[in-house]
């Protein structure tokens, strides 16, 4: 199927540490520092549209124009608490980005998202926020990330994660047809109790090591 707002990565590199991500024996250390490796391979195809300006400087032969990013502000917001894994790797190359924090867990019953925590930048509607999780699987908690976003005023929204469910994206699609979805691998369905299939089993645990 193809998807209007939703781009799957093919890199080889890519592909090859989520593969180490996925496998059971890859322990805490290894997963963490993949995690912030993946979020910096990805950060280079989700930043190529951010806005450019012309500026002049002057190199060792002599004076020319020359392009760096424009004043748009970048905002990271890490859905807590794995969302907190990818931050430091998105940063090696967005330095400048703030970081806001949205607290959202997955009632174990009914599989939905209850918010706990919101700190955002006070200028927040006026970035390009790119909102990090890495695991999407019911699309309960992005989509509701989504809303909290929209809310305050946010217009320019890009979601980041590393392993997403079909039904995840598609869920992103229907309700929110604006916001562009960048995936590490899609895979096919989810388990009984809403874990993507086949996976790699809780990110957080698995990034915090508390399991």
């Amino acid at each position: 199927m193809q998807y209007k707002n939703a781009f799957i990565f093919e890199h080889p590199l890519i592909q090859h540490k989520i593969s180490l991500l996925r496998d059971k024996n890859t322990n805490t250390k290894d997963f963490r520092q993949l995690v912030e490796e993946l979020a910096t391979l990805m950060c280079y195809e989700i930043t190529k549209d951010l806005p450019m300006k012309e500026i002049e400087i002057e190199t060792p032969i002599c004076k020319t124009k020359t392009h760096v990013l424009g004043d748009k502000k970048i905002a990271l917001v890490p859905v807590l608490r794995a969302g907190l894994g990818m931050v430091s790797g998105m940063q090696t190359l967005l330095p400048n980005s703030r970081v806001g924090f949205l607290g959202l867990y997955r009632d174990p019953e009914t599989h939905d998202p209850v918010q706990y925590y919101c700190k955002m930048p006070e200028d927040i509607a006026e970035s390009t926020v790119i909102v990090l999780d890495p695991m999407f699987a019911t699309g309960g908690s992005a989509t509701a990330a989504m809303e909290v976003l929209k809310g305050m005023g946010c217009k320019d929204i890009k979601f980041v994660c590393i392993i997403a469910a079909k039904e995840a994206v598609e869920r992103m699609e229907r309700e929110h047809p604006d916001v562009q979805v960048f995936c590490g691998a899609l895979d096919e369905t989810l388990n009984d109790h809403a874990y993507i299939v086949p996976g790699l089993g809780d990110a957080g645990d698995r990034i915090f090591g508390t399991k």
